[in-house]
């Protein structure tokens, strides 16, 4: 199941910032496809991190905290296209969402599931 959920939430970077550079260029209809895309890999990504939550947290905060993390992570992800497409600044929202992202990856492998790097 680690696996899958790497998986997804990789196609998941890859989608944002193909929707991200699809309403930048005016490509609504592209932008929009890949968008309703990202949004199911959405879901999957939170379905098998809930499934990873459940099988290996034995509770603790660290699992609890990270799971925090990516559900704050997928909502950057979110707000960085929906801001993109209504024109609006994402300058503020990028920092943000590098930030969150790279908290939840170094967290995710500094877990007894992920990748022992650290």
């Amino acid at each position: 199941m680690t696996h899958w959920h790497i998986t997804s939430w990789v196609v998941a970077l890859i989608l944002v910032f193909v929707s991200y550079g699809l309403y930048g260029s005016g490509k609504a209809k592209g932008a929009k496809i890949t968008h309703m895309i990202l949004r199911l890999f959405y879901i999957i990504i939170i379905l098998t991190g809930a499934e990873l939550f459940v099988r290996f947290a034995n509770w603790n905060g660290e699992y609890a905290g990270k799971m925090l993390l990516g559900i704050i992570t997928i909502g950057l992800m979110e707000m960085l296209v929906i801001r993109k497409k209504k024109g609006k600044s994402t300058g503020g929202l990028w920092i943000g969402f590098i930030i969150v992202l790279v908290l939840t990856v170094l967290l995710g492998l500094h877990l007894p599931i992920g990748f022992h790097v650290f």
